[in-house]
């Protein structure tokens, strides 16, 4: 090989090799990348209100049962199925037999070993009426500690309403009670006046601010006849 053909085989070497170290550093400035702080994906969660979680309102069950869905109700009992049966004369499962539940004593199903707890709960809670039954269900562990019942629980309380009008529909011993609206709305009433009204409540600041009472103030002096009044007005 002569040298002009080596010269020639060697610049085009060197050529193409500044070649693709300058469209290296020609990408990596246009598409450079910002390492995160970080690693992971943020997930936005909308923030709950400074009062925290909102309390649930107290079901009128002489309101809402009668109009109850008692076709949907059979559909969230299927969840109830791998433990209970409802038919009259069913077997017992990992729970009891639910037939007549709806006005039953708590721990009362004759042949099934239920747990101290719901043992202890039955002496106190004579019967399975609709508020105490949605409220077990409702989050059974909590409710009652210590059960046997390892269901998570229904949390929506349609789901509720409608699984105990179909329940009362499976030889129910009780009717439903009669509607009391006012009796529902009331808590719920006074839960939202609560912080309208702490809202509301004025809260002294600089110049209107009662000042402390002293031996005499910086002049040997007694407070002044206003301030000394203001806390009787207050009571």
């Amino acid at each position: 090989m002569s040298d002009l053909t080596f010269n020639k085989v060697a610049g085009a070497v060197l050529a193409t090799g500044l070649a693709i170290v300058g469209l290296r550093e020609l990408s990596a400035g246009v598409f450079a990348t910002e390492k995160a702080e970080k690693p992971g994906y943020l997930i936005e969660v909308a923030e709950e209100a400074s009062g925290g979680p909102v309390a649930e309102a107290p079901i009128d069950w002489g309101t809402v049962l009668p109009t109850a869905d008692v076709a949907a109700g059979e559909m969230v009992f299927a969840k109830c199925k791998s433990c209970h049966t409802i038919d009259q004369g069913g077997a017992n499962g990992t729970g009891p037999n639910q037939w007549a539940i709806v006005g039953r004593k708590p721990g009362g199903h004759e042949g099934f070993a239920y747990s101290a707890a719901m043992v202890e709960y039955g002496a106190k809670n004579p019967v399975w009426d609709f508020e105490r039954l949605s409220e077990f269900i409702k989050n059974p562990a909590k409710d009652m500690p210590g059960t046997k019942m390892g269901f998570v629980g229904l949390k929506k309380p349609e789901d509720r309403i409608n699984l105990l009008a179909y329940l009362h529909t499976k030889g129910a011993t009780i009717p439903f009670p009669a509607p009391n609206p006012a009796a529902a709305a009331a808590p719920a009433a006074d839960a939202a006046a609560a912080p309208a009204a702490a809202e509301g409540a004025p809260t002294a600041t600089g110049s209107t601010a009662t000042p402390p009472a002293t031996a005499g103030g910086p002049a040997g002096q007694a407070p002044a006849a206003g301030a000394a009044a203001a806390p009787t007005a207050a009571k």
